[in-house]
């Protein structure tokens, strides 16, 4: 990875979480317990907030105001927060990419999503070669996170809107996939993983 740049992170943590709760879950899903690596039950959003933090890389949680438990959790991780009353996902994006506009790149995932690994991170960044590369993990063929978008995407990137996340800034020619492993892909949507 290229040193000189300043790459972040950012995690979108602003969702309602309608889908995890018409599939039978209770609360918010980001405090659901999960297991770690070791087995030892943990929040699903500290399970991310510990992976994106282990890169050593900027990280900016990106969450509703009133998601007093949540904002709490993410002052522990020490990490930047980005309030917002979100009507989707490229609303969530874009807040966090404005207040992040001195970053170089910004590396893009779900919290609920908790089972990314650092390192899934790192690959993105250090594919993010030039100032219009893009760059995300896949598995089975199937898209996946983080994903990752240079430079030139920011001012893009921070006038998102919708619930269509960045999908529409994709561009073929542009992205580098990168195979990962099955955790690119999960996520909490359902209450049992």
């Amino acid at each position: 990875m290229n040193t000189a740049k300043q790459f972040g992170i950012v995690l979108l943590a602003a969702g309602k979480g309608e889908r995890y709760r018409a599939a039978g879950g209770e609360g918010n899903k980001l405090l659901a317990m999960y297991p770690n690596s070791l087995g030892e039950p943990m929040p699903l959003l500290a399970l991310s907030l510990s992976q994106a933090v282990a890169t050593g890389l900027p990280v900016r949680l990106v969450t509703r105001p009133n998601e007093r438990a949540v904002i709490e959790l993410a002052r522990q991780f020490d990490v930047e927060i980005t309030l917002i009353e979100s009507e989707g996902s490229s609303e969530t994006i874009a807040a966090g990419v404005r207040d992040s506009r001195h970053w170089d790149g910004w590396l893009i995932a779900p919290t609920d999503m908790g089972w990314i690994e650092s390192h899934d991170y790192l690959h993105v960044a250090a594919a993010l070669t030039s100032d219009d590369a893009q760059a995300r993990m896949m598995y089975d063929n199937l898209p996946g996170h983080p994903v990752g978008f240079a430079k030139n995407y920011g001012c893009a990137l921070s006038q998102l809107s919708g619930d269509r996340g960045a999908r529409q800034l994709l561009d073929r020619t542009k992205l580098h996939v990168i195979v990962g492993h099955r955790g690119v892909i999960a996520d909490a949507d359902l209450p049992k993983r």
